[in-house]
Parts: structure tokens; sequence; C-alpha cells
């Protein structure tokens, strides 16, 4: 590619959905965006579009882009894109029949997402998108898995609820690695396993001022 994406053709691409990549445009955009080698058409029904690396490398570059701390520290669901549940948030999205959808839909995108990225097109690996987000391809995995994650409550004095025992997904002093934090070893355990089976290495750790026991993970590499 010799030249930058037009305006119009940015817009589409920074509106792809964050995980999936799937596109939402005219035909005309679309089939654009297909000739210059940052769109593909899916072969099954319904034919979709999705970005293709060069397309995600593109939006990705975007300098505005939220980093994921500040995804972390205020998640938010009013913008209408799909935000897996890192635990703890303050208006957590609606759960329901609805949710389960999304979520399972989410994590089959990333599951494509995998095949078309990574070199060898495994998808029981972490991918470059996964790598440059680690807090959310984490939740999203403990999510799909059926895992609850935290209320807003979780942790505070006095603090209760059907979800206040969760999982809780957080940046860590490590560049490549999360913290996951539970109420219980066997809140842990259930987590590491889940993320050991979705491409990650988990281990379990100890806080030495707090005494806290949490989980450090990360994207396993070939």
């Amino acid at each position: 590619m010799t030249r930058p994406p037009t305006a119009a053709q940015r817009r589409v691409i920074d509106a792809a959905d964050p995980v999936t990549g799937r596109l939402r445009g005219t035909e005309a955009q679309l089939a654009a965006l297909v000739g210059r080698g940052l769109a593909f058409r899916h072969p099954r029904p319904p034919h979709d579009h999705f970005l293709t690396p060069a397309g995600h490398r593109i939006r990705e570059a975007e300098p505005e882009a939220e980093p994921v701390a500040a995804v972390v520290d205020a998640p938010r669901a009013e913008t209408g894109v799909f935000t897996a549940r890192v635990g703890g948030e303050e208006e957590p999205p609606d759960g329901g029949p609805s949710r389960v959808r999304e979520v399972h839909s989410a994590w089959q995108g990333l599951l494509e997402l995998r095949r078309m990225t990574n070199p060898d097109g495994a998808v029981d690996r972490p991918c470059r998108w996964e790598r440059t987000h680690l807090v959310q391809a984490a939740a999203l995995a403990l999510e799909a898995a059926g895992h609850p994650p935290a209320g807003a409550d979780a942790g505070r004095p006095g603090g209760g609820g059907t979800d206040a025992g969760g999982y809780r997904v957080r940046a860590s002093p490590q560049p490549d690695a999360i913290a996951v934090q539970g109420p219980d070893e066997e809140t842990l355990r259930a987590c590491a396993a889940t993320l050991e089976e979705a491409g990650w290495h988990a281990s379990e750790h100890m806080d030495p001022r707090s005494r806290t026991r949490y989980l450090l993970a990360s994207p396993r590499r070939v």
C-alpha cells in the first residue's frame, strides 16, 4: 500500500469492532478497503467484512487511541462498543442472555482473529492484538468461560452482592503480564486453568504487604 486511506475509509477502519475487526460501511467503502488489502470479505454467510493485519495496524496506530490502563481504571459501556468485564465496574453492562451472546460472539471473533493474524494460523495462542490489550484479552477469556466478575462493592467494607466475590483483572508492574485477583484460592485456581487453556501462562503469587494471593498471567509465545 503506497497511499494512506482516505478520511472516509479511515472512519470505517476506526469504527471497526476492537476485538473481531468487523467492519460496517457502504458496499463501495468496503470494496475499496478490500482492494487496498486493508479488509477481506468472509467467505461464509453473512459475508461480513473484517480488517486484515494491515488494517489492524492502521487502526492501532491511531494517535488518540485510549491506552489499556485507561480502560482498566474506568471501564465504559456508553460508547456502544463491546468491552469485556474486568471486574469492579461502577456501572457494569446489563447481564442476561443478550450479554451471554455478546461475550460468545466476541470470543469467537477473537479466535478468528488469532487464526488470521498468527503466522501459523494457531488459535490456541494469543495474537498481537491480545499482547497489546492484555487486560481486555484476559478478561474476555475469563468472562467467555463463565467466570463471574467482581461487583463494584467487592473489596470494600460491607461490600456484598451476587458478584462481589468474582475476578478482577488489572494491569501489573510487568509490561507483558496482568494480575488477576479473586476472593479465595479456589477462584484463582479456576481462573488460572481457564487462562492456561486460552493460551496464557498463569502462576500464583502472594503480595508481601497485604498477604493476599493473586495470579500473574502473560500470553504464551511459540
